[in-house]
């Protein structure tokens, strides 16, 4: 029997001979005193979803703005296909914006809405209509095309201002907070009709997100942000399980965070000691860590196994009382105290209908992990 081809990875940024479509070169964009941007380099290549995370304050929408051409660097240098768009006005750049706000127009239909920008450029106006019906299908809006956008629902409207700004089929795209006026279910959905049409049109995507399940979910890479700097950048995996500092560790998904002092183990290993009379905890490391360097231990909660008899096989194993369980529906958060009155966090999955919590508060447990379950930090 045949085997089905595997999909081709998509990772032209480990590509040395790839061509970004976009280059920030040392750009740095200041507001009087304020740095909003600092010294920033970054390339982004053609078809990618490319997610910009970070809190309100970053930079990120600083970033978006100088791309759409709101805003010109104070210094550095900003490419898009190899050429400096500085001069370039933003209604000439081949890139189209999408806001929160969706600013549809409330007079027109949405099949106007999407024609709107068509009409005022140079396609023949016998093309008009048919890019429009094409963006209906697209986005699943056929039979919507002579509805008000009052008349339709939220989900709707942001898929109207979608098909809007993908009808001039612009180079890049960027979405400034797109599914920020959509409840949780909705969004959820909607982020992988995204993905979904991100990838029919191959137009490269850069999104502006505090959310950071959203840039997990949408995204070929991420660029955690900070004060104007990129702190990481890498595919959600990377981020998630090998952060390069402990402000990433923190800012993406939950995780515990124990300071401590390292040694050398076996296996390029270090072991963390970290408090009287607890086991030190052994891990990895991506950074050169020096005996006796002041490091952070992160792991995250479901690698934490917890269990009422104290476990043979795991490399590291510690012990304390059940202080809080959050649940979860589909997972159980269990906060555990240990002696030395550190907190850790523990999750297991509640892959059943209905089960007797197997330890409930003041209880003593057992946290166990393996040795390569976590990951030392050095920043």
């Amino acid at each position: 029997m045949a085997q089905a081809s595997q999909p081709e990875e998509f990772a032209p940024w480990e590509d040395p001979s790839a061509k970004p479509l976009i280059s920030f070169k040392n750009v740095t964009k200041r507001f009087g005193e304020f740095t909003a941007i600092d010294d920033l380099n970054i390339d982004i290549f053609e078809k990618e979803f490319f997610a910009l995370l970070g809190p309100s304050g970053c930079g990120k929408t600083t970033l978006m703005r100088m791309l759409a051409g709101f805003e010109s660097p104070t210094e550095g240098t900003i490419l898009l296909d190899g050429q400096n768009i500085a001069p370039i006005p933003p209604n000439k750049r081949a890139v189209n914006m999408m806001f929160q706000s969706y600013a549809l127009f409330p007079h027109l239909t949405v099949a106007e809405n999407i024609a709107f920008g068509l009409k005022r450029s140079p396609m023949p106006k016998d093309e008009v209509a048919d890019r429009v019906n094409e963006m209906l299908r697209l986005t699943r809006l056929e039979k919507f095309g002579k509805r008000k956008p009052h008349q339709i629902s939220g989900g709707q409207r942001q898929r109207v201002a979608l098909a809007r700004s993908l009808a001039k089929a612009p180079k890049l795209l960027l979405l400034d907070e797109p599914l920020g006026a959509l409840d949780k279910k909705l969004r959820q959905d909607t982020q992988f009709e995204l993905m979904d049409i991100q990838e029919k049109t191959g137009t490269t995507f850069v999104i502006v997100t505090h959310d950071q399940e959203e840039a997990m979910t949408v995204a070929s890479r991420v660029a955690v942000m900070d004060h104007g700097k990129l702190i990481q950048v890498a595919t959600p995996d990377r981020i998630y399980e090998t952060p390069n500092s402990v402000y990433v560790a923190d800012f993406i998904g939950d995780v515990n965070i124990i300071e401590g002092n390292a040694k050398p183990h076996s296996d390029g290993k270090h072991e963390v000691h970290w408090a009287e009379g607890e086991p030190p905890l052994v891990g990895p490391s991506n950074d050169k860590i020096t005996d006796g360097m002041r490091v952070s231990f992160a792991i995250r909660p479901e690698k934490v196994s917890i269990s009422a008899e104290r476990p043979a096989a795991d490399a590291n194993v510690i012990s304390g009382t059940v202080l809080d369980i959050a649940y979860l529906g589909n997972l159980s958060t269990y906060h555990v105290q240990l002696a030395s009155g550190h907190v850790i966090k523990a999750q297991t999955a509640n892959n059943r209908r209905i089960a007797r919590r197997s330890f409930t508060w003041d209880d003593t447990v057992w946290l166990s992990f393996t040795d390569t379950a976590g990951i030392i930090l050095t920043e």
